[in-house]
């Protein structure tokens, strides 16, 4: 049986309104898992909000060559944009929507 919890741990700070957790960490069989954490200051009265992802080790092959497609697709169509990430709401090329 393993030890469980928190095995590795890294951290990213965004400005400071927001952090990425990095932590992995071993369930009761021993078994390894990769745990995201988004942890960001709301606008009101100074609380963060966290939010969570885990990816399980059977998975994180899978998951990091599907997360390395997103960020090759982003890095090809940012320089097509105003230099702005591109967002789901805002309107990359005002001409494209003609």
């Amino acid at each position: 049986m393993g030890e469980r919890g928190e095995v590795f741990s890294s951290k990213l700070v965004i400005r400071d309104d927001r952090t990425y957790f990095f932590n992995v960490k071993e369930n009761y069989m021993g078994d390894l898992y990769l745990n995201i954490v988004e942890s960001r200051l709301t606008d009101t009265e100074g609380k963060f909000i966290r939010q969570s992802v885990i990816v399980y080790q059977e998975d994180l092959g899978a998951f990091v060559r599907e997360m390395q497609k997103s960020l090759d697709y982003i890095q090809m169509h940012a320089k097509k944009d105003t230099g702005r990430a591109i967002r789901g709401r805002e309107k990359r090329n005002p001409q494209e929507e003609e």
